[in-house]
């Protein structure tokens, strides 16, 4: 069963909430508040893995939140821990602090420090400039679920922008699948992580962001230098024995991404560059267009088109090389909230590659709500990067209580 996902050093997260929190605690003034859900999971598999793993897998998800209100509304504390226990997957069996984060503001500034998670991006097929905390990769398949990240960071909200300002203490090694579990490398991936920096997970990476809204357009710019959230991959092993570590280099990341509304038109793009074992820039972008109350109904529907890339070709750690991805987004405006999104990306090298997803999700009553996520995986070039997915179809249903 894997824990070590949870084990953050206690001198980090002592280090940055030490002082707040013994100030904060000690007011007479505040109130506690618990939410949180939780949710039964099952995947069902088209096929058997390409190493033999199994077709079903199901798996429990526990996700309490508590809020404290601290000195009379001025700060607050949120915990939220998290836990899967899977059936199939001893690795996905894992727990992580998602937050432990002190909040506090004054003016037109805002001070957090923790343990927590910051979301920077505007696409939907992927989230170049998103770099602070690191991927949850046995959580999705689309990597947006994140691991909590500790940090200090101080927010100036101003009349001529947003300034962000993050440091970054202690780095968090990815998660990835294990040998009995689905969408994996063809090779398992080793538990010992190899980094450049001789300070391995000590080392201190710090990050930037200044944002403003100019007439319809969102804008942001930023600066990232620490580890690289996204490794590269060692083989390692005796011959009979072989496996891939992952190698974490140092980064050097500057960022734009940019959201506008034209109208019906939503317009959105991400571009990096980045320099670290390779230096590369990436691009993705492209638009969402929303056709309000079609058919005389209730209903909208959005569709969506973005063009990735990635000057690194067929090299690339990452999908979206040359990629174009479209979709569509139906909102229902219903009283279960009803969503479905669909999508599909294609590789514009390969024909045989691609894959396409369904998401759908829909409430039943205050505290349940079902979803339903669906991937297929289309691949017959064996030097893709997602070759080793080429099985792994599935689909999966989650009833979800939240209190």
């Amino acid at each position: 069963m894997r824990v070590s996902s949870i084990s953050l050093p206690s001198i980090v997260v002592t280090a940055l909430l030490g002082s707040a929190l013994s100030s904060a605690l000690s007011s007479s003034a505040f109130a506690l508040e618990l939410g949180g859900q939780v949710n039964l999971e099952h995947r069902q598999f088209v096929e058997k893995g390409a190493q033999g793993q199994q077709r079903q897998q199901s798996s429990i998800v526990v996700k309490p939140e508590l809020y404290w209100s601290l000195m009379d509304g001025e700060a607050s504390f949120t915990l939220t821990p998290f836990y899967r226990w899977d059936s199939l997957d001893k690795e996905r069996s894992h727990g992580d602090i998602r937050e432990a984060l002190f909040l506090t503001y004054w003016d037109d500034y805002e001070l957090r420090a923790g343990v927590g998670k910051v979301f920077w991006g505007v696409t939907e097929s992927a989230h170049l400039v998103d770099i602070v905390n690191q991927t949850d990769a046995i959580e999705s398949v689309d990597g947006e679920q994140k691991l909590g990240q500790p940090m200090l960071h101080f927010t100036a909200v101003k009349d001529w922008g947003t300034l962000d300002t993050l440091l970054l203490p202690y780095f968090r090694e990815r998660t990835f699948a294990g040998e009995d579990g689905r969408l994996r490398p063809t090779l398992p991936v080793s538990a010992d992580a190899i980094y450049e920096s001789s300070k391995d997970q000590q080392h201190i990476d710090y990050a930037l962001r200044y944002s403003v809204m100019l007439d319809d357009w969102d804008v942001g710019i930023s600066y990232f230098q620490g580890t690289n959230r996204d490794p590269y991959f060692r083989v390692v092993g005796e011959t009979n024995q072989l496996a891939i570590a992952p190698y974490y280099a140092q980064a050097k990341q500057v960022g734009v991404d940019l959201q506008g509304i034209v109208g019906d038109w939503l317009w959105k793009f991400e571009g990096i560059y980045r320099d670290s074992l390779d230096h590369h820039t990436g691009l993705v972008g492209g638009y969402e267009y929303t056709a309000v109350g079609v058919f005389d109904s209730i209903w909208d529907i959005g569709l969506i088109m973005e063009y990735l890339y990635d000057s690194r070709g067929a090299n690339a750690q990452s999908v979206g090389q040359n990629d174009l991805f479209l979709g569509s987004r139906f909102v229902l405006n219903d009283e279960a909230g009803t969503e479905v999104l669909v999508g599909v990306t294609q590789d514009l090298d390969h024909s045989d590659v691609l894959s396409a997803k369904l998401e759908a999700s829909s409430r039943l009553s205050n505290h349940l709500k079902w979803r339903l996520d669906a991937w297929l995986f289309e691949n017959q070039t064996p030097n893709d990067l997602l070759y080793f997915a080429r099985d792994d179809d599935f689909v999966e249903i989650s009833l979800e209580y939240y209190f």
